[in-house]
C-alpha cells in the first residue's frame, strides 16, 4: 500500500543574490512532508503573485502608483494582484523536512507592472503569494511511485520594501532604467548637444524644469 505524500511549503526568506549575471532575488523556501514518506525527488514549479490590497501606501506612493491603480478613491475595486513571476526548480532527496533555494531573475524595466509596482514604493513590505504545482517522485517497496503537487499548495512572506532596494542598488546604485524609442533617443541626443549638457539625467532634468515639474 502506498501512502501518499502530504506536503506544506513555507517562505522563510527572501533576499538579493549579490553576484549575478542581473538582479536576482532568491526565495528560500522550507517543505514539508508529514507522513514521513521519503521524497526521490521533486520538480517544483511556483508562481509568484504580489498582492497589492494587502498593505497601506502613505506618502508619495499612492501618486506614483496612480498610473496602476488610478485614483486611491478607487483602490477598493482596482487593487489587483499582479504577476511577477513563475520559476521552476528540483527538489533533492528528502525525508521530513527540506530547504531550497527559487532563484528569481527580476526586470528592472519600468514598463513592466511588477517593475513599476516596486519602484513607486518606499518603505512597508511586498505581500507575496506563492503557489504551488510540480510532480512528486517517491520510491516505496513496491517501486517508484508519481504524484502531482495539490494545487492548493500556497505560502505566504511580506518581503521588506529595503530588500528590494538592495538589490537595486546591488547593480545599479542610485539607478532606474527607461525603455525609450530609438527615434525619441534620437531627439533627445539632438537636444543634448545643442544644449550642451552634460548627461542624460542633465537633459531630463532641464526639459521637467522647461515643464515646471521639477521638484525641490
Amino acid at each position: 500500500m502506498i501512502v501518499l505524500a502530504e506536503l506544506s511549503f513555507d517562505c522563510t526568506d527572501v533576499q538579493p543574490q549579490p553576484y549575478g549575471a542581473g538582479p536576482t532575488l532568491v526565495f528560500r523556501l522550507k517543505v514539508a512532508e508529514m507522513n514521513a514518506v521519503p521524497i526521490h525527488a521533486m520538480a517544483l514549479r511556483c508562481q509568484i503573485r504580489i498582492e497589492p490590497q494587502r498593505r497601506r501606501y502613505s506618502g508619495e506612493e499612492p501618486e506614483l502608483l496612480s498610473a496602476l491603480f488610478g485614483d486611491p478613491s478607487r483602490w477598493g475595486e482596482t487593487l489587483k494582484p499582479i504577476q511577477f513571476t513563475s520559476v521552476s526548480t528540483v527538489v533533492s532527496t528528502f525525508t521530513g523536512s527540506t530547504e531550497v533555494e527559487l532563484q528569481v531573475p527580476c526586470s528592472y524595466d519600468l514598463d513592466v507592472t511588477a517593475g513599476q509596482y516596486f519602484h513607486s514604493l518606499r518603505d512597508g513590505v511586498v505581500p507575496f503569494d506563492l503557489m504551488f504545482s510540480g510532480t512528486v517522485f517517491g520510491k516505496g517497496d513496491n517501486g517508484f511511485w508519481v504524484e502531482q503537487v495539490p494545487w492548493h499548495l500556497s505560502a505566504r512572506y511580506q518581503m521588506p520594501v529595503s530588500v528590494w532596494w538592495e538589490l537595486i542598488d546591488t547593480y545599479f546604485p542610485g539607478m532606474s532604467w527607461l525603455k525609450l524609442e530609438r527615434s525619441t533617443v534620437d531627439e533627445l541626443q539632438r537636444y543634448k548637444a545643442r544644449n550642451a549638457l552634460p548627461s542624460w539625467d542633465a537633459v531630463l532634468g532641464t526639459l521637467l524644469e522647461g515643464a515646471g515639474e521639477m521638484r525641490e
